[in-house]
């Protein structure tokens, strides 16, 4: 087993393992055993009491995170040539078409979203094998393929993400940075958990939010109690 390094032994001792937090507390906690040289990335974990292999018990979604994730997000908008001005007006770092669909097929894919025009869709299918293992392929229900291109990308930029519950039942998101404050990281949870329980499958039986966890790049991870965000 690993030997703890100072740092890590400070964190643990602020930590009690026997207890949850409340939301407010467990983000602060994360800023106290946060001790990264750089602006760590605040992080999620929700355990849902869903059947992720049965399609009626599928959870995904989109929150605006109210106070964003601090993170520069970079975005792609494939657009034909009468949408370049308004996608470049709303802050889209990359404009275009054909070129940048030669780029992907070369294997280039140094953004984070790519938004597009349902017209576009057609070309982008062959790149599905390139695009998809990367979460980049543009869905309608993220609102990532639409014609209204400049509020996608301005949506997009002020802090809306997309998210997935996976194999295992757990939604994975990340929520800020640990240089926010705590109320602005209880905030953006609390947003994602109520958006979460707003879509809770019909088929779902049992607790729906079975487990909330918190942590920041290399930090422990804090227990959040269910009770302080249902």
């Amino acid at each position: 087993m690993a030997r703890l390094t100072k740092k890590q032994k400070e964190a643990q001792a602020k930590l009690d393992r026997s207890k949850s937090y409340d939301i407010k507390a467990a983000s602060a906690l994360i800023k106290e055993i946060t001790n990264v040289k750089f602006d760590a990335s605040v992080d999620i974990a929700v355990r849902l009491g869903v059947d992720p292999r049965k399609a009626n018990q599928m959870v995904r979604g989109v929150v605006t995170l109210p106070h964003g994730t601090g993170k520069d997000v970079k975005v792609l908008a494939l657009v034909t040539p009468d949408k370049e001005a308004e996608a470049q007006a709303a802050g889209a770092d990359y404009v275009g078409l054909d070129e940048y669909l030669q780029k992907i097929k070369g294997g280039w894919t140094d953004v984070d979203v790519i938004i597009t025009m349902p017209s576009v869709m057609g070309k982008l299918g062959p790149l599905g094998r390139i695009l998809g293992p990367r979460g980049l392929m543009p869905n309608p229900k993220t609102g990532t393929v639409t014609m209204d291109v400049a509020k996608a990308v301005q949506d997009v930029k002020a802090g809306k993400i997309d998210f997935k519950v996976d194999k295992t039942g757990i939604v994975h998101a990340a929520i800020g940075k640990a240089s926010f404050e705590a109320d602005k990281i209880a905030d953006n949870a609390n947003e994602l958990v109520q958006t979460l329980i707003k879509l809770k499958p019909t088929a779902a039986k049992g607790t729906y939010i079975k487990s909330i966890f918190m942590s920041s790049t290399m930090s422990p991870s804090v227990e959040v109690d269910v009770k302080s965000v249902s």
